[in-house]
């Protein structure tokens, strides 16, 4: 077992918190038991991952989306204080980290859906460098990358095939990146994939003949969570599971 605050520390200074601004707070979001043994990783603390947890025996929660954001009004009431008052009851601690697990070159949400897409990035852009561009290499078109992304993430991309240029450059962003399709055009990219779509994207696709994949926010955030949480308790002798609520969004 570990201290909770030596946790804390390492999962701070491996994720560079500090250089981040967010749009809640990263780190731990609520204080449980002082020892930790049993790590839950996941995508999302909601309440259907946060009772399989306990089931699982975790004491310790580490996952991509937290319970507070900015602009959030702030109360304990309805489904917030249903999810913070079985944490409290179980003693749990909430580790929460959104930007920084983004964007970590190995153990973030980018770095390991490139992994799963075989896209190894060269290069970063848009707002804090969150981002990854790299060579396309053995991707024709379009259409094998929208094939390897089904076959990786297990459903079919909602694929705007722009104009069907042979891909050369290939630019990514994990979950509600869709803003960020004029900077990866802007960095070369022949696709972008992101995990969702607004209605702007399409129009700028057809126009400027750069594809845009839209492959599932959940979808695409799956795997920096395990990654982190599998090297966190290597590093300081924990128990790991990852636990994968499904979502169709």
């Amino acid at each position: 077992m570990t201290h909770r605050n030596e946790v804390d520390t390492w999962l701070r200074e491996q994720l560079a918190v500090d250089r981040f601004k967010d749009y809640g707070p990263n780190g731990l979001q609520v204080e449980g038991c002082t020892e930790v043994r049993r790590v839950a990783s996941g995508v999302t603390a909601s309440r259907a991952f946060i009772e399989a947890a306990i089931a699982a025996g975790a004491d310790t929660l580490l996952v991509h989306h937290g319970l507070f954001w900015r602009g959030q009004d702030g109360r304990l009431t309805g489904w917030l204080r249903e999810r913070v008052a079985l944490l409290m009851r179980h003693e749990m601690n909430l580790f929460a980290f959104h930007l920084p697990l983004d964007a970590h070159p190995l153990w973030g949400n980018n770095a390991q859906l490139g992994l799963r897409l075989g896209l190894q990035a060269d290069a970063r852009f848009g707002e804090q460098d969150l981002g990854f561009i790299g060579a396309a290499d053995d991707l024709a078109d379009v259409d094998a990358l929208a094939g390897r992304a089904a076959q990786a993430l297990g459903r079919a991309p909602l694929l705007v095939p722009g104009d069907g240029r042979r891909l050369r450059r290939v630019a990514w962003c994990t979950g509600g990146a869709q803003g960020y399709f004029e900077s990866a055009i802007a960095a070369g990219a022949d696709a972008f994939l992101t995990g969702e779509i607004s209605e702007p994207q399409a129009h700028l696709a057809r126009e400027t003949g750069v594809a845009f994949l839209a492959c599932g926010h959940h979808a695409t955030e799956r795997y920096g969570a395990p990654a982190l949480g599998a090297e966190l308790a290597a590093r300081l002798g924990l128990d790991h599971g990852f636990i994968d609520v499904p979502n169709p969004a």
